[in-house]
Order: C-alpha cells, then structure tokens, then sequence
C-alpha cells in the first residue's frame, strides 16, 4: 500500500520531532521531509512533492500564513496548520483557512493526555486531507459573495422590523471546511434577521471568539460568542465557545442560553448533538436545523429527534462540502428534509424563516 507522504514544516526542532513521532505511528503515513520555515518548505514542496504539509504559523524568514498562500498559489497541496491556543494565533489560524488551508490542529501542551489526543486528530485530518481536491495552480479560491448566493427569493427590504419574541430558532452544526462556509450562510442574513442563529463549531477555547468576531465584522446580522444564561434575541448569532456545551432552555417564556462542561460527546466539546437534541425539547417554537462540512457524525442523533420532534432539517450537499462526514450521516439515518449546496443554504434558510412569520 501507497504511503502518505507528510512534509513537517516548523522552527522548533522539538515540535518537528513530535509531530514526525505522531504522524509516523500510523502504518499509512510517511515523514517525507521536514522544513524550518516558509522559504525552505516551499524549496521542499518542489523537491518532494508531498501529500499534505504541516504548517507552523508563525515561523522566521516566510510565516505559515505567506507560505500557504505561496503554495496555493504555486502548487496547491492540503495544508493543516499547526498553531497556538492564544488569540494571536487563533486570528492568524482563521485567517490560514480563510486562505485556503484544509484545517487546522492545536499545539499539544506537555500532558500526556493531551499528546495523544492531539496525535489521533492529526491522523485523522492528514488522511482526510490526502484525499481532497485541489484548485488547479495560479487558480483564485473560491469566494462567495451577495451577488453569487443563488436563490434568494427575499431581499432586506423585505424583511419585517424586528419582534422582540422569539417564535423560531435556527441552528447550525459544523467542524472542517465550516469557518468559510458559516462566512457564506450567514452573509445571507439581514440584520434584522427574524430569529436568534444558535451555532456549534468544533474549536478550541479563544479560536471562537475570534471566529465570532471575525463573522461580526463581515456580516450584517450581529455575532457574538454565547455567554452562559443570555437571554436569545432575535437579529443575533451565537457561537458556542470552545470547551463547553451549549443548550436552550425555556425560562418562563425566555429562551436562555445554558454552558456546561458536561463529559465529551462524540469527542467534542461544544458537540453538535447535545445543542440539537435541547432544541428537540422546544416543540413551542419553529426550529431550522443545519447540518454542514465535518468530518465524523456529530449532530446526525441530534438532528434526528429534532425532526421526529416537528424541526426542518437541512444538510450540505456533498458537492460543496470539504468533508462529507457531518451530513452524510444525517442523510443516512433518513433525517434530512432537504440536501442544499452551500450557496443556496442562507437563502433557502431565510426563506423558511419567513414563511412562518
């Protein structure tokens, strides 16, 4: 069998060793090089023509980020960026994905726990990563925009001032490929948005509340990182916040955001699974459930009681998702009402929305 050929790109002799040794304890993958910065990793790429690169982010000479944007648009491979778990590095991490790179893991910190954890996700993205596509080189990513959102049959003009009761709830549960494509659906949605947006995306701690911010600036309806016990408003999206849970509860009449550190679900922490099984709870209301991009099946449970409860339920179609993991579950355990690519998602979304106003 054909290995999968890795090249290690990092400063640290220390973190290229450790992530060699993860990599390397899987029988299908091969260390086929290691670089210490980005001019020497783009030398390497020419020399090696590696499956996936591993990125540092921040790197002396030529940066993780001005690399993978070299690379993408020289000789496009699958990029996973390795980075910190503070804001600096969340910020240049959302922005190495906003440029094009396949996903991203955490930096391991000296637990044992963690290593390992961190080790098996590597695995798992580089295999994933191995078997994407790719823009042809020289080639400009895909980006969307208003104009080329297809299917909107509502313009903001339309869209009624806003109500302070929340009579519906939409929710959106995500991993890989989903910071770009929560940029695309949530650009469809006015400001006055008629409901509160409830998301889940598998991050780390700090890496959603930039994620927040950074689709706060971008779209017109209001983005924030959900606090615990914040009363929902119409008009406004929440991101749970990496490490915990999130649920809705009805509080006489309110609906209120609730944030545990209850155990893992599906290994992750916020899960998409424990958010839309609460929101099966909330017959009262109409509900609008997103299943998009992901690897795994998280949010595929979930989304089945929901239904079975009176939800609509949509899933990303395969021919735009990054990973056809999240919602090809969903589809099988005959849970989806609708499979829509990702630019028609906000649009077929809004119009539901106002439908049942």
């Amino acid at each position: 069998m054909v290995k999968i050929r890795v090249l290690v790109v990092d400063d640290s002799a220390f973190m290229r060793m450790m992530i060699t040794k993860m990599l390397e304890s899987d029988p299908d993958i091969q260390v086929a090089g290691i670089a210490r910065n980005g001019v020497d990793a783009l030398r390497r790429i020419q020399q090696l023509s590696p499956d996936v690169v591993t990125m540092d982010v921040e790197m002396p000479e030529l940066d993780g980020i001005s690399a993978l944007k070299r690379i993408m648009m020289e000789s496009p491979k699958p990029v996973i960026m390795v980075s910190s778990l503070t804001s600096r590095g969340a910020d240049a991490t959302l922005e190495a994905l906003n440029s094009g790179a396949f996903d991203f893991i955490a930096k391991p910190d000296n637990r044992y726990n963690d290593i390992a954890g961190v080790a098996e996700e590597l695995v798992a993205k580089v295999k994933l990563a191995a078997q994407t596509s790719l823009p042809i080189a020289g080639s400009r990513l895909i980006k969307f925009s208003r104009s080329n959102l297809t299917g909107n049959r509502f313009h903001t003009a339309d869209v009624p001032k806003q109500s302070h009761q929340v009579v519906q709830l939409v929710a959106i549960g995500t991993s890989t490929g989903g910071p770009k494509a929560l940029d695309v659906v949530l650009r469809s949605f006015p400001k006055s948005m008629p409901c509160p947006v409830l998301i889940v995306q598998h991050m780390p701690p700090t890496f959603t509340k930039s994620l927040a911010d950074r689709l706060n600036h971008e779209c017109d309806m209001e983005v924030v990182e959900a606090q615990n016990n914040e009363v929902l408003q119409n008009g406004k999206a929440y991101i749970a916040p990496g490490n915990f849970h999130m649920t809705v509860v009805n509080a006489s009449g309110e609906f209120r955001i609730v944030l545990d550190q209850a155990e893992k679900r599906n290994m992750h922490r916020p899960s998409v699974d424990i958010l839309f099984e609460s929101l099966a709870l909330l017959k009262d209301v109409f509900r609008h459930l997103i299943i998009m991009t992901g690897m795994g099946s998280d949010g595929a449970k979930g989304m089945l009681a929901a239904k079975q409860s009176g939800a609509v339920t949509i899933a990303e179609a395969e021919s735009t998702c990054v990973i056809y993991g999240m919602p090809k579950s969903a589809v099988n355990l005959g849970c989806v009402d609708k499979v829509i690519p990702l630019p028609q998602i906000g649009a077929e979304v809004l119009a539901m929305v106002m439908e049942q106003q």
